[in-house]
């Protein structure tokens, strides 16, 4: 585990396996954490042997979780160009699951330098409606603040099954509720208007049976679809061979 101060006693952390440069950062989505997620690909002998940063973003997982933090889209990725900064890095691959495939489009958008091409897994890149007793962030962005924090936030851990549980426990509960929220906003321009602006290597992997929306347009933008075949919205841990295959060959493209 290592750590880095991005304002004064906040800090992100992540797990890091040593390898070869350019850089790999994996990021989770909402109420998860990287490394449970992340580190049996990580390991895969398709990607081993580079420079992995299984990071979590502020509020989740071993990263700090300051109350007064915005949890915006835009704040996680100011956030996170802050940590890669201090750590000396720029012009990464950016793996991102579910929310964290939102953060990392924006991340690309308003901080260029950092990231050298993107790797979106099942991402969110669209303005949802919440939706009381929906799965994920629609059913949590439902409740008002206060309701959520009260009772809501038990309610949700109930709900949500012991594998996402696991690790939606570890959030602090402003961070769930507020990420949330801008998730299901989003950004303006879009999450999808900015991927399709953006002038990088871009992979979206989506399951076999669940192709994304608007998908002619993003292939018209050269991002590139990869369907997965045997898994659900979490893809690298359904079909970790699939996974790896699919970030392996990005490094054919930059």
């Amino acid at each position: 585990m290592r750590a880095v101060e991005i304002r004064p006693g906040v800090r992100i952390r992540w797990v890091e396996v040593p390898g070869a440069t350019p850089a790999r950062v994996y990021l989770h989505g909402l109420g998860a954490s990287s490394a449970p997620y992340y580190a049996e690909a990580v390991a895969h002998p398709l990607l081993a042997g580079r420079r992995s940063l299984m990071l979590d973003l502020l509020g989740f997982g071993i990263s700090d979780r300051p109350a007064g933090f915005a949890y915006s889209l835009e704040g996680h990725a100011d956030a996170l160009a802050v940590a890669l900064a201090k750590i000396g890095l720029r012009r990464c691959e950016i793996i991102g699951h579910s929310m964290g495939g939102a953060v990392a489009i924006v991340l690309a958008a308003r901080h260029p330098e950092m990231v050298r091409s993107l790797v979106l897994v099942d991402p969110n890149i669209d303005p949802t409606t919440p939706s009381l007793g929906a799965p994920g962030s629609r059913g949590i962005a439902a409740y008002g603040e206060a309701d959520f924090l009260s009772h809501g936030f038990d309610r949700v851990l109930r709900d949500v099954g012991p594998h996402w549980a696991a690790t939606m426990r570890m959030a602090g509960r402003e961070a769930l509720y507020r990420s949330a929220v801008d998730l299901v906003r989003g950004t303006s321009p879009t999450m999808r208007k900015l991927l399709l602006e953006l002038e990088i290597p871009r992979v979206l992997l989506h399951p076999e049976d669940a192709p994304p929306g608007g998908g002619r347009e993003l292939a018209g933008a050269d991002v590139q679809l990869v369907s997965v075949p045997n898994t659900g919205h979490n893809i690298m841990i359904d079909n970790v061979e699939g996974f790896a295959r699919a970030v392996a060959q990005q490094r054919l493209s930059v």
